[in-house]
């Protein structure tokens, strides 16, 4: 899958996407990032990305010349058919695994505005975005740590991402476990400090296993 991410801050990313699982999946191409710093599309003479909007009120908007322009320019790299703009904002649709679950099933290429100030100029969304998506009911100062967020999440649904491909299959919300909670992890030693594990998880008994698994979900 291709990320294309619309940033003023890219350098935020670094210490996030180039560090353990989505280090690999990059390094191993089943992930591409790209990084669009939005105030290198300015015209503006001091790379300017932002007005007062219209009306009055609190807060600057972000202007339609960069984002258009570089979201066109994306779009005129794409070469999927499978393709989404997604703006991240704290009035979208509440993100989840069900919407990871699905871009990474049926979606090539994502495009993650991450937007700033009061938001971004309502024409862009108008024109270019299939969707609004929120991680939370709470603000952040910017959509960059939504789009971590994002990329993370639908990344290591990827087949290949992960070291095994049931890896995912098995954690909380997956579709294996039907939405439901997680049940508890041990690993060794089997007795730390006078805990000990479990005694059924150390059997080999599979099926007892899964009871047990079954019956401890919280």
């Amino acid at each position: 899958m291709v990320f294309h991410i619309l940033t003023l801050f890219p350098e935020m990313f670094a210490s996030v996407f180039n560090e353990s699982i989505l280090k690999r999946a990059q390094s191993n191409k089943l992930i591409n990032i790209n990084f669009y710093n939005i105030r290198d599309y300015s015209k503006d003479k001091h790379r300017r990305v932002d007005d007062t909007p219209y009306g009055g009120g609190a807060g600057m908007v972000m202007t339609c010349q960069p984002l258009f322009d570089a979201i066109e320019e994306i779009k005129s790299k794409v070469k999927s058919r499978k393709f989404r703009i997604i703006y991240l904002t704290p009035s979208g649709e509440k993100f989840s695994q069900i919407k990871a679950e699905e871009y990474a099933e049926k979606i090539d290429e994502v495009v993650l505005i991450c937007g700033h100030y009061e938001g971004i100029d309502q024409r862009i969304i108008d024109k270019f975005v299939d969707e609004e998506i929120s991680i939370g009911d709470y603000v952040l100062t910017g959509g960059e740590i939504p789009a971590m967020v994002f990329v993370d999440t639908v990344s290591r649904l990827i087949s290949g991402v992960l070291g095994k491909n049931e890896s995912h299959q098995e954690e909380s919300f997956s579709k294996k476990l039907d939405r439901k909670k997680e049940y508890p992890h041990y690993t060794r030693p089997a007795e730390f400090k006078g805990i000990q594990v479990p005694k059924v998880l150390l059997n080999g008994h599979h099926a007892e296993i899964q009871k047990w698994r079954k019956e401890n979900l919280r």
